[in-house]
């Protein structure tokens, strides 16, 4: 994990780049570039710092340098779509040549604002059903970028929950009604859930009052347990992992974030998130080359990872399958 002193040293352009080898053969550019960065996350989020310190090693290592031939302009916190219209609006003012962008939701937000500015996005869920790209193939347009899962990963959770706590009769899925991409893996859930006898509630959630008022009435009954089908709820990850210990409701999510922070097991692309934002460096390289997103395709997730917290299933009064420990990727013990 990196410290926010490091992590400002990295946005400054200061010595830290010279580390960082420049590929061989990297075309040298005369005038300085500008590119846009829109995120969700404050600029003092350890997961973000970590994500960010990739894709600027990555853009380090493709020969571009802050302060040499690149200028970048951030955004941070645009948690909600007030801020983010506000960021994204912001940003295609001026006139950057290509904007990162995380989230799906964001880069919804960001496409309004501009049909032209070449975007590319990461961690952004079933792109095509959200109307991001034409496909995964031929983006089309002016976006293009890198898929955070599929959606068999639905059915994946919930054979993992019901493994993990075989008690389970019930299961609440946590989503975002405004998030048209959460539907299909609670599409999946869905379909799945009555072979193992589990019934499906779904709990729309917009607000941090909404989501603690759904989730205590949902644990009013026994064998209850939690699904997040889709990452909205990052800034609320201390939450939720606090009403599902003070209800023991065993609980399943998309990133490994919330089993580090507590959280019971997670199911989801391996590591951080690090890698897409790294990768993301090549393509925004790319777009400064000449390239256009549209003939960049999307690309989706090769690896999936298993992480289990023995601390919190102990709390749970859970016992972990030997069988689950043995394919988990990580436990935390």
């Amino acid at each position: 994990m990196m410290r926010r002193r490091e992590f400002i040293t990295l946005l400054g352009g200061a010595a830290a780049y010279s580390l960082w080898p420049i590929a061989a053969g990297a075309q040298q550019v005369a005038r300085t570039r500008f590119i846009g960065v829109l995120m969700n996350r404050p600029a003092d989020d350890p997961p973000t710092l970590g994500r960010m310190a990739a894709f600027l090693q990555g853009l380090g290592e493709l020969g571009w340098m802050v302060g040499r031939n690149l200028r970048i302009e951030y955004r941070w916190n645009a948690s909600d779509a007030a801020r983010t219209r506000t960021a994204a609006s912001e940003l295609v003012a001026l006139a950057p040549e290509v904007i990162l962008v995380n989230t799906g939701v964001n880069t919804g937000i960001l496409l309004e604002a501009t049909p032209t500015v070449p975007v590319v996005f990461v961690t952004a869920i079933d792109p095509v059903g959200a109307g991001l790209v034409e496909s995964l193939a031929h983006p089309g347009g002016n976006a293009t970028g890198f898929a955070s899962f599929e959606f068999g990963l639905g059915v994946k959770w919930l054979e993992l929950l019901k493994e993990i706590a075989p008690g389970l009769t019930r299961v609440a899925v946590l989503r975002d009604p405004s998030v048209p991409a959460g539907s299909a893996p609670f599409g999946a859930v869905q379909g799945t859930a009555p072979s193992f006898g589990v019934e499906v509630i779904p709990i729309d959630t917009r607000n941090i009052n909404d989501l603690e008022r759904a989730i205590t009435a949902f644990a009013q009954r026994p064998n209850g347990g939690l699904i997040m089908v889709v990452p909205f709820a990052i800034r609320y990850r201390d939450l939720i992992i606090a009403l599902a210990a003070r209800y023991r409701l065993p609980a399943i999510f998309p990133s490994r974030l919330f089993v580090d922070a507590g959280g019971l097991i997670s199911y989801g692309v391996q590591g951080t998130g690090a890698d897409q934002y790294r990768l993301a460096a090549g393509y925004v390289d790319r777009i400064l080359r000449g390239e256009k997103p549209a003939d960049l395709p999307v690309q989706t997730p090769t690896k999936y990872e298993t992480v289990v917290n023995l601390k919190t299933a102990k709390a749970l009064g859970l016992t972990v399958p030997p069988s689950l420990l043995a394919r988990a990727d990580e436990v935390i013990e």
